[in-house]
């Protein structure tokens, strides 16, 4: 019997279509992009993606658009005990090219999905998210999560996946949780990579070439690297093109023209001239996310920017596809169990506070965490933490002292914050 899962967030579908070919089946999935759901209705009517009820698959409403944290929408309960609960949550408020607001950022939905899991209780849970979660400025915010399934009863526990690990043509770093039940979760294996990429030159060139451009073999030699992380997605931005300075300088060395997109139609003729080298189109840029036209092809719905917009937001089909085969195999209990951290510490200085529950002043801080800190960086962590949790600070002619407050972050609460700013921003926020 196919494995079912429920997916948040699904974007455009580079989840969906590797969670396919891996042999799960979507009971629905939630996406807040009007383009992005058209996209996915479109590939299921097409049979690139199995949806478990024929009739939703064929009127479209196994996509449910919005908010998927709006309780309209959203039901967990309807979902209780499914295989997989996935989901590639905004990452603004993780990556490293913007403010790195995480919990007090409107569009921060990591901390709501994994709370979910308390009601879903899903087999396996599948986010994935940008590289600047893996960084220290939110190891208490890893914590917390690893802490909060913990109590939920589950083992969980983080990777940093590159994309041109397993076959896409991309620098493209995806930090990955990965949570199930203990028993389940002995049995999971992180991926083995498939090898090294194909370079941005193989991966184009039949595509460049088939106009007859002549000098399609010249450029595919100069192209002999694999590409820049695919950007430009957001809304708040303009129309499309491939990255800030730095990446079309990579680009620029590897023969394309970053400032912008080609449409469709213009692929290179026989005699096509280049200062700098052609402009990529929608499908080029979706090969180098790892779609293609055989095990991986996909249909986008919408114009060159909605196309790229969509695009640029998606998480590789191949990577998902190997995630996906891993978390099937540990369900089944394939293969031989591991060894199991099921206490793993990402922030020592959160779990002291959080343990201590009272205030605990630097000594104890360090007697506890046995961290040698100077105070001025014991005072920096204790700022990184008091932007996801609210910290009490006591001084006075004692010591200062900190006590670790509520976390920040939307978790569902009808008083959040977050509510005004989404409705707010809704139209910006991709």
């Amino acid at each position: 019997m196919a494995l079912e899962v429920v997916e948040i967030c699904a974007g455009a579908g580079g989840q969906a279509l590797g969670l396919h070919r891996a042999g799960f089946v979507h009971r629905l999935a939630f996406e807040l992009d009007p383009n992005a759901c058209e996209t996915l209705r479109m590939n299921a009517r097409a049979g690139r993606v199995t949806v478990s009820d024929p009739d939703l698959a064929a009127n479209g409403n196994w996509v449910v658009p919005g908010d998927v944290a709006d309780p309209q929408n959203w039901h967990p309960e309807d979902f209780r005990g499914i295989d997989l609960l996935a989901g590639g949550v905004p990452c603004p408020p993780f990556t490293v090219a913007g403010k790195q607001l995480g919990a007090t950022d409107e569009r921060d939905l990591f901390a709501w999905a994994v709370t979910q899991v308390k009601t879903v209780r899903p087999r396996a849970l599948l986010l994935e998210n940008v590289r600047g979660l893996s960084m220290p400025r939110f190891a208490g915010y890893r914590q917390h999560v690893l802490d909060q399934l913990r109590s939920f009863g589950y083992a969980a526990e983080w990777r940093l996946l590159h994309a041109s690990d397993y076959g896409v043509p991309q620098l493209r770093p995806r930090f990955v949780l990965i949570a199930m039940a203990p028993e389940d979760f002995a049995y999971f294996h992180w991926p083995e990579p498939t090898g090294p990429a194909p370079t941005v030159g193989d991966t184009l060139k039949d595509l460049l070439g088939k106009r007859g451009w002549k000098d399609v073999g010249a450029w595919t030699e100069k192209a002999d690297k694999i590409a820049p992380t695919i950007v430009g997605g957001s809304k708040k931005h303009g129309g499309a093109d491939l990255g800030p300075s730095r990446a079309k300088r990579a680009w620029k060395e590897m023969g394309v023209d970053a400032l912008g997109l080609a449409n469709d139609d213009d692929i290179p003729d026989q005699d096509a001239k280049y200062e700098i080298g052609p402009k990529l189109t929608c499908e080029m840029v979706a090969r180098l996310q790892g779609w293609d036209d055989k095990e991986f092809s996909w249909e986008f719905f919408g114009r060159k920017t909605t196309k790229y917009r969509q695009i640029g937001n998606a998480f590789p089909p191949p990577v998902a596809k190997a995630l996906g085969k891993a978390i099937a195999a540990a369900l089944s209990h394939e293969g031989e169990p591991r060894e199991q951290d099921l206490d793993t510490e990402h922030d020592p200085i959160y779990r002291a506070l959080q343990t201590n529950g009272g205030f605990m002043t630097a000594a104890q801080i360090a007697r506890t965490t046995k961290l040698a800190l100077e105070p001025h960086e014991l005072e920096r962590r204790i700022s990184l933490l008091g932007r996801d949790f609210h910290i009490e600070i006591r001084n006075g002619k004692a010591p200062a002292a900190y006590k670790l407050g509520e976390f920040k972050a939307f978790l569902g609460q009808e008083s959040h914050a977050r509510h005004e700013q989404f409705q707010q921003l809704k139209s910006k926020i991709s």
